[in-house]
């Protein structure tokens, strides 16, 4: 069961050390059970010798601050409840051996350090630091309090008579220890949800974007569509005058034929009010590129093949050297077809002005009995390219047009370090039955892979 669905807040996890080097995490640990060993044979010493506890007691107290410690990498919740329990538990032991006649040289206090050793304190703070590190703040300072609490109840209220407190100094201690993993729990959790934004802000950036080139094609399909609609209202219109004598029944049909196609003609053209941007589809053509349907005249007829040599000459006036080749028989193609194969043309065009200033392009158009097979190279650029006007959203459009009509796109760098741009579009805009059927898969699992050029895209 998901804890988020029941109100509860969801498992942490202290940050990784070292990602990426398993290694560096593993002699982590050997140096953490070195340091242990130590701090245990040194604990031992203390019990034996300070505290004048026998030797199974000063090897159990000894030893229980350095098994907390090690444990503490991987449970500190019960590590510091180790390494509490076994200083209490020794701090009373302790307690009764304490002679309240005991005086030391040069005036020092008369007895040993208690309720906490130099060995529990040192134990204590790492273990509520690695605590820290894992469980949220207000468990980190229950911890704390936890601790305070039961320093005052052996040293403020059993009490104890020739000895050198340690509480104050435990306490102020661990409550460092908690304050720095604390602070370093936090920087790791805010560097965390930053990333996630990042990544959820690139994901809605991407979707954003894909939203508004299926929006755009969609504007530039309507006059196909309107087109359509408008030959059968008038084709439903005029079919009664060419027929002797027709039936009533034949009539209605045709009128009603002819009042559906108005009715979604005008459910079209609203549909393109709600689409159709304020400002044209390209603001900016500085490139000169930009063909009917684009720019000052957004609602001029939408282009078909019959314009390239007219795109290919404004490219040629923009600067760049542009080669055309028209092969096979040319044959009747869907009107989304032509349109789209020219758009693709196009941007594959204006993006070889923005960043392969000085190259030569090649156009080839190809059709076959199949489809039209579209290729646009162009050469290593000659300059450098400078800051692109474009919205960066050229590849992702051209990729949606062939995908729309069952074809599909291909981009990437050529091994001469130019870039190539090469698609396929069925005739009738539907994918052949021997193409896959998840070429247009919306996760993109089957679709072709696309290289997208430095500058262009945001991949």
């Amino acid at each position: 069961m998901n804890a988020a669905a029941d109100g509860a807040e969801p498992p942490r996890t202290a940050p990784t050390l070292f990602p990426g080097h398993r290694w560096l995490r593993h002699v982590t640990y050997v140096l953490v059970s070195l340091a242990a060993l130590g701090l245990s044979l040194a604990g031992v010493d203390e019990m034996m010798s300070a505290y004048e506890l026998g030797v199974p007691q000063g090897l159990l107290a000894g030893f229980g601050q350095g098994v907390a410690l090690v444990l503490a990498l991987r449970r500190p919740v019960p590590a510091w409840a180790l390494s509490l329990t076994a200083t209490a538990v020794t701090a009373l032991a302790a307690r009764s051996a304490m002679d309240p006649h005991a005086a030391l040289p040069d005036g020092a206090s008369p007895g040993p350090d208690w309720p906490w050793s130099t060995t529990e304190i040192i134990v204590q703070a790492a273990v509520l630091l690695l605590l820290a590190l894992r469980v949220p703040t207000r468990r980190a300072l229950a911890a704390l309090a936890a601790t305070g609490l039961t320093t005052f109840v052996i040293q403020g209220v059993l009490g104890a008579q020739g000895y050198t407190s340690t509480g104050a100094v435990a306490v102020a201690v661990c409550a460092v220890a908690v304050l720095v993993g604390t602070a370093l729990r936090g920087r790791s959790e805010a560097r965390t949800q930053l990333v996630e934004q990042v990544t959820i802000t690139a994901e809605e950036r991407n979707r954003r974007t894909l939203l508004e080139e299926r929006s755009r094609i969609a504007r530039e399909l309507h006059d196909v569509v309107a087109h359509h609609m408008s030959v059968i209202s008038i084709q439903a219109q005029v079919a009664p005058l060419l027929v002797e004598n027709p039936s009533e029944e034949l009539k209605e049909n045709l009128d009603g034929i002819r009042q559906n196609a108005l009715e979604a003609l005008a459910e079209l053209r609203r549909v393109l009010g709600v689409l159709r941007s304020a400002n044209p589809e390209y603001p900016d053509d500085p490139y000169a590129v930009g063909g009917p349907g684009t720019g000052a005249a957004p609602d001029a007829p939408q282009p078909t093949l019959d314009r390239l040599d007219a795109l290919i000459e404004n490219t040629r006036a923009a600067g760049l050297d542009v080669r055309s080749e028209v092969r096979g028989e040319a044959r009747v193609l869907a009107p989304g077809v032509e349109l789209s194969a020219y758009r693709i043309i196009q941007e594959a065009l204006s993006n070889a002005l923005r960043h392969a200033p000085g190259s030569t392009v090649v156009v080839e158009v190809t059709h076959g009995a199949e489809g039209l097979e579209l290729t646009v190279t162009n050469s290593r650029p000659q300059q450098a390219a400078p800051p692109s006007p474009g919205a960066g959203h050229g590849l992702l459009g051209m990729r949606e047009r062939a995908t729309m009509l069952g074809g599909h796109l291909t981009a990437g760098r050529t091994f001469q370090g130019g870039f190539t741009v090469v698609a396929f579009l069925p005739r009738d805009g539907v994918a052949p039955p021997d193409e896959p059927d998840d070429l247009d898969a919306t996760d993109g699992s089957a679709a072709p892979e696309i290289i997208f050029p430095t500058g262009d895209e945001n991949p």
